[in-house]
């Protein structure tokens, strides 16, 4: 009888060796097939847009532009446009001390310059600084007279 058994065990243990060989055969991967195994990550490549909006200070009566991003003067000189670390003409201090208008342009500001000299001629300076209020009223187009004057 016990031979018998002991053939039992040494068949059982073949058949469950012989599974266990099979079944752990297939997870061999060969990478021919992509959906048995593992496979690897993509490689993801990423950029970084950074957007700087040009800002300018435009002083009128130097018909200059100074770039607060850029620390650069833009202005013409003669029919070119030039951009430098200094102003023609002027000292900085001095030129920091006028009047000036904050813009901002998303390219160049020789692309506006037509439409900004228009609305902020060479002697403009900002409502209520550097005119006197009667001066102010006239260049509304109201007049000194008061509410219940009735003069024409």
């Amino acid at each position: 009888m016990t031979t018998i058994t002991f053939r039992t065990a040494n068949l059982a243990g073949w058949l469950v060796g012989t599974a266990l060989l099979v079944g752990l055969t297939g997870c061999m991967v060969d990478g021919s097939n992509p959906r048995m195994g593992y496979r690897t990550r993509p490689v993801v490549q990423t950029q970084a847009t950074i957007v700087i909006t040009d800002d300018y200070d435009y002083y009128p009566g130097y018909e200059t532009y100074y770039s607060r991003n850029r620390h650069e003067y833009v202005y013409r000189d003669g029919n070119a446009w030039v951009r430098r670390p200094e102003p023609r003409g002027i000292a900085v201090n001095a030129l920091l001390a006028l009047p000036s208008v904050r813009l901002a342009f998303h390219d160049s500001p020789e692309l506006h310059h037509n439409s900004v000299v228009r609305s902020y001629p060479k002697n403009w300076a900002p409502p209520g600084k550097g005119h006197d209020d009667k001066d102010n009223r006239k260049a509304d187009g109201k007049s000194d007279r008061k509410a219940g004057d009735k003069r024409d």
